[in-house]
């Protein structure tokens, strides 16, 4: 399993699609019937369609195939799509709750560096950047670290400087758990300060409107995307609070060990804390309708309005052609499959 989850690692010349277009919108109303929505219903529902925002772009993610669409520096869609091949999509464990969760967030992890690279050749219309498995190991790792760091281990030490004036365990726990939220809220809302990580959180925006309205059955043109919101219930950055609010609840209760100790105490279960938030978005991103649902997934939408901007027409375009293509190679729309 483990060898197989590298074979995405590879670069981006395998099989790959690439070419520059014009925009074409299609509508999903336009290829199908009452009859054709009802075969693909069971499919649609145990598959949720998704991507992320990269620098003047956004990838799509479908079942069969990936695809990256990014607005180069002429004004023209450079869409680049690639099938998802590999033992990692097929795998058992993709179905076992909990550690499912893991493999999905390596999956997000390396497409997610993979596209953002690619992406930044296209925007500043660069040569193109061979994409080696060691680069990208190591810009996954300096991320992993830089995150671990900052949300895990630096609170632990701002914590333990207090630790002194602290007499209580789980006071000191909690106030550790205190700090790492305010850690991320300070982040996400420095960093949204920056021009260009402006403009990919538009982008971020155009992708959850783009996958909302695709959800709803709404024609998938610049019109009928606009409306919708630019959060989602399925975001990343719910994903992030999630973590840091179950990493309190469990966290707490751990005692006050030597600081070594709580420090690999804390990096050792990271994975456990992740497997969990996962089923969690899971469960709420298919319950949303719920009102208690609704309840306990507002503070996380809320949360989106510090990674999220309101896209323009041109952002929305992109993201549409995205997801066209990967619904095209599902055969949930016309197209090349």
């Amino acid at each position: 399993m483990w060898q197989d989850m590298f074979q995405i690692l590879t670069g981006m010349g395998k099989d790959v699609r690439e070419y520059r277009c014009p925009f074409e919108p299609l509508s999903v109303q336009s290829v199908g019937d009452a009859e054709w929505l009802l075969v693909q219903e069971q499919e649609l529902a145990d598959f949720h369609y998704g991507g992320q925002a990269v620098l003047e772009g956004v990838m799509m993610r479908g079942q069969k195939r990936m695809t990256v669409a990014v607005r180069d520096p002429s004004g023209r869609i450079v869409l680049h799509s690639e099938p998802l091949t590999g033992g990692i999509y097929d795998s058992v464990w993709r179905k076992v709750p909990f550690v499912r969760g893991l493999l999905v967030l390596w999956d997000a992890l390396v497409l997610g560096t993979r596209t953002l690279m690619y992406s930044a050749n296209v925007a500043l219309s660069e040569d193109e950047v061979e994409l080696t498995t060691p680069a990208i190991l190591v810009t996954l790792v300096l991320s992993l670290i830089f995150g671990v760091g900052l949300f895990f281990v630096l609170p632990l030490v701002l914590v333990g400087f207090l630790d002194r004036f602290i007499t209580s365990g789980f006071v000191s726990n909690l106030l550790e758990g205190l700090i790492r939220l305010l850690l991320l809220l300070l982040y996400l809302s420095l960093i949204g300060l920056v021009p260009d990580i402006s403009r990919v959180f538009a982008y971020h925006g155009a992708e959850h409107k783009t996958i909302g309205a695709f959800e709803s059955g709404a024609p998938l043109d610049t019109k009928g995307v606009s409306t919708y919101s630019t959060a989602h219930a399925r975001c990343g950055t719910g994903f992030l609070l999630i973590v840091v609010l179950l990493s309190v609840l469990i966290f707490v209760f751990l005692g006050r060990p030597p600081m070594v100790w709580r420090i690999i105490s804390r990096v050792l279960l990271i994975p456990v804390i992740a497997g969990i938030s996962y089923e969690f978005i899971r469960f709420t991103a298919n319950h949303r309708s719920n009102p208690l649902v609704k309840a306990f997934i507002l503070p996380s939408m809320m949360l989106q309005t510090l990674t999220t901007r309101e896209p323009d027409e041109s952002m929305l375009e992109v993201a549409i052609a995205a997801l066209n293509a990967v619904l095209a190679a599902d055969g949930v729309l016309e197209g090349e499959g």
